[in-house]
């Protein structure tokens, strides 16, 4: 299976992934983070220098535990930069429609 290129966009969002755990990290050791979040350092390695621009979302999940930060803070902080948002600027989170009940012309 070939995986589809990443686009800078993508690239661009794992960069702002890795220079905030780093920044969430701080001054503890990447094994010691690594291990409270049950990863290798390897791993949060390549995360924290964006050769893993897309990490598992579990893995993600993991790591915010272990650095103390939301994932709303993460997908906020992150994610791509829409109509003129900074970085900072969470994104608006859509509205979750239900499939139970019919939906009103």
């Amino acid at each position: 299976m070939v995986r589809t290129p990443l686009t800078p966009e993508e690239r661009l969002r794992g960069e702002r992934l890795g220079a905030l755990l780093r920044a969430a990290r701080g001054e503890r050791s990447m094994a010691a983070v690594a291990a409270s979040a049950g990863i290798s350092a390897e791993t949060l390695r390549k995360i924290e220098t964006g050769r893993a621009p897309t990490p598992a979302f579990f893995t993600v999940a993991a790591l915010a535990g272990a650095l103390g930060l939301s994932l709303d803070e993460i997908l906020g902080r992150c994610a791509a930069e829409r109509a003129g948002a900074s970085a900072e600027t969470p994104a608006p989170v859509p509205a979750v429609v239900s499939t139970s009940a019919p939906l009103i012309a």
